[in-house]
């Protein structure tokens, strides 16, 4: 790969695409990034990155910022699991994709990467890690961005079948790690835990993987990967006790030693969302995260080892880069955490996420 092969990424912004945005300039690959009018982008302006502003949803934009590209990464979306107007998020994540896709068609792209998420996996009833086999439909989807995204890759895999679109698809599990600035919602516990502001915790868990190993999974899967396929990136299975007591050693705190059921938090879960329609600001606990919170979400990227040589470390250095991060960066510290644990003590364990 070289400069010449001009490569379009969305989500250049969020913690997941900004990963994969720096291994694509590693790989000497030319980036040009679409990006809101709002996006934070001084660290895409200090790596000389091209940056165009636009929409997801507006074809016109992306059609502009696309024109000239060989490889297309559509790694953004729209990740709330509340919003006073749903709509707006099957805005972004199906109506977004399909304006990418068709863009990417028109354009005559020669690859593109969708990052999907496990969220549109189907967990095994027996409880062993679940795999790229078993999808779930949208009716089974718990809430609207879940929906959204079984909806969003339901699309491309369409696409690619009857339009032969040259699409690859990946779904990371639980990215965690540095440079997480919003934070996500698992950063959110990372910093909480690390503060010390997690005393209960609730028996679910996660499937943590390290987001430059998610990033190096992207550029695999632009090279190796099978057109119409999908591959979870994912790292090791962990409790949701296990991982907070990782994040307490690492800060040199005490872990926490209460168990709550997941059910405890639904009415806090009510009362906030109920509040949130009136301020219009989103509530720190939803009844989707809570009702989420109920499954273990463990999978198994052994598809993507097989046929991208995809390697994940060990979860331990995922969660020290993180917590170094926000130590460093200053979130571990004042209103960051006391946020943070306000946050996770409402609403629980939630769904992995790998937004860009």
């Amino acid at each position: 790969m070289t400069q010449a092969d001009r490569t379009f990424i969305t989500g250049a912004s969020g913690f997941v695409g900004g990963a994969v945005l720096s291994k694509l300039l590693e790989a000497g690959l030319a980036v040009r990034a679409l990006v809101r009018p709002s996006s934070r982008v001084d660290d895409l302006t200090r790596l000389g990155v091209e940056l165009v502003e636009g929409d997801l949803r507006d074809r016109s934009s992306i059609a502009a910022a696309m024109a000239g590209s060989r490889y297309v990464f559509h790694v953004a979306a729209d990740y709330r699991l509340w919003a006073r107007n749903r709509s707006e998020i099957f805005a972004s994540n199906v109506d977004g994709t399909r304006n990418v896709m068709e863009a990417a068609l028109r354009a005559g792209v020669e690859r593109v990467v969708y990052t999907s998420s496990v969220a549109t996996l189907a967990l095994r009833p027996d409880g062993a890690p679940a795999d790229e086999s078993r999808l779930l439909s949208e009716a089974e989807g718990i809430g609207a961005y879940k929906r959204s995204k079984i909806a969003a890759e339901r699309l491309v895999c369409a696409m690619v079948a009857a339009r032969n679109l040259p699409a690859v698809i990946v779904n990371p599990s639980t990215p965690i790690g540095p440079r997480d600035r919003r934070p996500t919602p698992t950063g959110r516990i990372v910093v909480a835990a690390a503060a010390g502001q997690i005393p209960a915790f609730v028996d679910t868990g996660l499937n943590l993987v390290h987001v430059d190993d998610v990033a190096l999974g992207h550029l695999a899967a632009l090279q190796c990967g099978k057109i119409g396929q999908r591959y979870i990136l994912g790292g090791q299975n962990v409790t949701f006790a296990q991982m907070l007591a990782d994040i307490a050693a690492l800060a040199g705190r005490r872990p926490p030693r209460w168990r709550l059921p997941w059910y405890a938090t639904l009415p806090v879960a009510c009362v906030a969302e109920a509040a949130a329609y009136v301020t219009g600001r989103e509530p720190l606990a939803t009844l989707d995260g809570v009702r989420l919170s109920r499954y273990r979400m463990f999978f198994s990227a052994a598809k993507a080892e097989r046929d991208l040589g995809f390697r994940a470390r060990p979860y331990q250095e995922a969660l020290s880069d993180a917590v170094r991060w926000f130590d460093d960066a200053g979130y571990l510290k004042g209103p960051h955490a006391a946020a943070a644990a306000t946050h996770v003590l409402r609403s629980g364990s939630r769904e992995p996420t790998a937004r860009g």
